[in-house]
């Protein structure tokens, strides 16, 4: 599993398109936090799968799981990583307002992919087969993604996120959502790696 991967705060999977805010409902899961969290823990254990990290915006607990004891983040998404058969696989969910109910999609969503192996039509990995992270060394940077040397001042940065977004925003020139959750993510990366350096005004 790749080390950019971090439980807290959110490390969103590109290969998912995010939901935009307005789009976001409220779900009918009538499970607590903890239900939901422990749910989930339990349907990827049963899948087999080792070196699992829930990511989200959520505080963690001393043994590195989302803490129940929290305050709504502004961005409720939920990202599951884990590898089966020295594959690594990453499922997100970000559709639904409170961070308990995308993680109950998630644990819901396994469970269904689950049942594919019980009923004797597929296996897990057909199963999950679409849902196959990248691998580390396959994973672009944020200076390639927004196309700066990655020494570049926090001006450049800004004018060639500026410029990706004046094209592939939602509503930009030529709107494609998963490219533009791509370069927010990229911007985010590039905002966390200046503030490291020094104290960038972003």
């Amino acid at each position: 599993m790749s080390e950019n991967i971090t439980a807290y705060p959110l490390t969103w999977a590109l290969m998912y398109p995010r939901t935009p805010q307005h789009k976001r409902e409220a779900a009918r899961f009538e499970v607590a936090f903890s239900v939901a969290r422990d749910d989930l823990l339990n349907e990827v254990r049963l899948l087999g799968a080792k070196s699992m990290v829930i990511s989200s915006n959520v505080p963690l607990r001393r043994d590195g799981l989302p803490s129940a004891s929290f305050r709504e983040p502004d961005d409720p998404g939920v990202a599951v990583y884990f590898s089966i058969k020295e594959k690594n696989y990453a499922l997100c969910c970000d559709r639904w307002l409170k961070i308990k109910d995308n993680l109950r999609a998630i644990g819901l969503h396994i469970a269904a992919m689950r049942g594919m192996e019980r009923w004797g039509v597929g296996s897990v990995e057909q199963a999950f087969a679409g849902y196959q992270a990248l691998p580390p060394s396959l994973e672009r940077k944020w200076w390639q993604i927004l196309g700066v040397d990655v020494r570049a001042s926090d001006d450049d940065i800004k004018s060639a996120y500026r410029e990706l977004a004046r094209k592939y925003h939602p509503d930009g020139i030529s709107p494609d959502p998963a490219k533009w959750a791509e370069i927010s993510d990229a911007y985010e990366q590039a905002k966390k790696a200046a503030q490291k350096c020094r104290n960038w005004e972003f």
